[in-house]
């Protein structure tokens, strides 16, 4: 996974709480689902959508003022989708301290104007 530059970075806002005070989690899986879509689009050059988000794990959790970054990679390119992991990572804000809260594999379909799959130029 390419961890030089993420695919989406973001500060957790109160809105984006828990009513336990954490990072909602279903907030986090938009991120990353927002990162692994801005990937999937440049890859197929063109609108790719979302069709399966699977293996979503949260082995941390993340506060109010957390930055979170999204980073995903191409597990498996097909004729016309696309399989990327996603990796979100939470860092404080005033410090250096990061660590991974989620993960999960989103697959995405290239699709033309007429949201019929495409194949994805090479």
């Amino acid at each position: 996974m390419d961890t030089s530059v993420p695919d989406i970075r973001v500060t957790i806002m109160p809105t984006d709480m828990n009513p336990y005070g954490g990072a909602f989690g279903g907030w986090i899986v938009s991120q990353m689902a927002l990162g692994a879509a801005s990937r999937a689009s440049r890859v197929a050059k063109g609108k790719a959508i979302l069709v399966a988000a699977d293996d979503i794990r949260f082995p941390a959790g993340a506060v109010m003022g957390d930055e979170l970054s999204v980073y995903t990679e191409v597990e498996k390119q097909g004729r016309t989708s696309i399989t990327l992991s996603a990796r979100a990572e939470r860092r404080e804000r005033d410090g250096d301290f990061t660590q991974t809260v989620a993960t999960g594999r989103f697959t995405f379909v290239a699709v033309d104007a007429d949201n019929k799959p495409r194949a994805i130029e090479g």
